[in-house]
């Protein structure tokens, strides 16, 4: 069997697109893990469950909303489900999110409305969130969430 310099090149090249695309591959299905962790999140916000909300958190979760008040896991899922409110819409707009080793940085704009229980107020938020997620084996779940008002 011979092996012509056009070969040789030809597999040499595709050898190299192969071990780049490689990360590129491994990256998206992290950034997809994320994007479905992130809209769990989403939805078991409005749904105000707390068996989801606090499995989709690591147990150090710092929790911090617009207001500046933060809280730890038990406060940020107890405040979330008590029915003093609840969620008519959630939406994250322009989300982006980077994978750097274990950890993701998700990053969207938040406009939601919800209606208070005491007088059936309905409340419109309009934010800038960053949240940190990090994955411990093949799990990711919510390490911390920053708000900004617009």
């Amino acid at each position: 069997m011979t092996i012509n310099r056009r070969d040789l090149a030809l597999s040499t090249l595709a050898v190299s697109a192969l071990a780049l695309t490689t990360p590129a591959l491994a990256a998206s299905a992290d950034e997809d893990a994320v994007t479905k962790k992130a809209e769990a999140f989403r939805i078991a916000q409005i749904a105000a469950d707390p068996k989801a909300l606090g499995a989709l958190c690591w147990d150090d979760l710092s929790y911090s909303h617009s207001s500046g008040k933060v809280e730890d896991k038990a406060t940020f899922v107890a405040n979330a489900t008590d029915g003093k409110s609840k969620f008519l819409s959630i939406d994250y707009k322009d989300p982006t999110i980077k994978v750097v080793g274990p950890a993701a940085i998700v990053r969207f704009h938040w406009m939601a409305e919800q209606e208070m229980a005491a007088d059936g107020k309905k409340v419109s938020t309009n934010l800038h969130i960053l949240m940190n997620w990090q994955r411990q084996s093949d799990e990711w779940r919510l390490l911390s969430r920053a708000a900004t008002k617009l």
